[in-house]
């Protein structure tokens, strides 16, 4: 795939786990695991249903994507030494190149800005107070709100939203645990809620997504 320079993919989410190599040019990726700045021989992994926004430098960008499995995109950032040794592997068998890119990933750590500092604790703390941790941290309330939005695309309380959706869908993957209690577990004021924030962000219901591991059901 191709970015011309200087273009601007809004906050999407994408329904399958894949890899994207970077190839050549340069990119800020802003999403639920955190901020990478990242260029040739870079990489990025993403799980199904992760969301993000691209903000392309002067150059634009050229990258590979590679389809991966969801548990091998655990790790969200890392880098390869030989990339064009991908892309050749990738011409002949896809799968295999992918293999190949998770074999050799060293890991390279993200920013660590104040806006990717909440972004981490909201992942992690589904009732965080962010009136709370702005006077922590010596910020205004509004001032967090828009610097956040600037940074990640979207406002603290929906990206809080986003993580408390993607647990749930995590959850319904891996356990048979009854939808009442996912919504409880996962922080959600009650199922109505957690099924309403589920079809906002995958475009089906919890019962499909378990059904289907996790997956959408359809294409988004």
């Amino acid at each position: 795939m191709r970015h011309q320079p200087r273009e601007l993919l809004a906050r999407h989410p994408h329904r399958r786990a894949f890899a994207t190599l970077v190839l050549a040019g340069g990119y800020v990726e802003a999403g639920d695991v955190g901020r990478h700045r990242v260029q040739a021989g870079d990489v990025l992994l993403h799980q199904a249903w992760e969301s993000h926004l691209d903000r392309f430098g002067d150059r634009g960008a050229e990258v590979l994507v590679l389809d991966i499995a969801d548990d091998d995109a655990s790790r969200p950032a890392g880098r390869v030494a030989d990339a064009d040794a991908i892309v050749r592997l990738a011409e002949r068998d896809a799968a295999a190149a992918g293999r190949a890119l998770l074999a050799q990933l060293e890991p390279k750590p993200g920013t660590q800005d104040w806006p990717d500092v909440l972004a981490e604790r909201l992942g992690g703390e589904p009732n965080l107070c962010l009136g709370d941790w702005a006077s922590r941290h010596g910020l205004r309330l509004g001032s967090v709100s828009r610097g956040f939005k600037q940074a990640y695309g979207v406002a603290p309380l929906r990206f809080r939203l986003v993580q408390r959706t993607r647990r749930a869908i995590e959850a319904l993957r891996r356990a048979a645990d009854p939808l009442s209690q996912v919504a409880q577990d996962c922080g959600f004021a009650d199922q109505a809620h957690m099924c309403r924030a589920i079809r906002s962000l995958t475009g089906t219901t919890p019962a499909a997504l378990r059904r289907d591991g996790g997956r959408a059901v359809i294409e988004t």
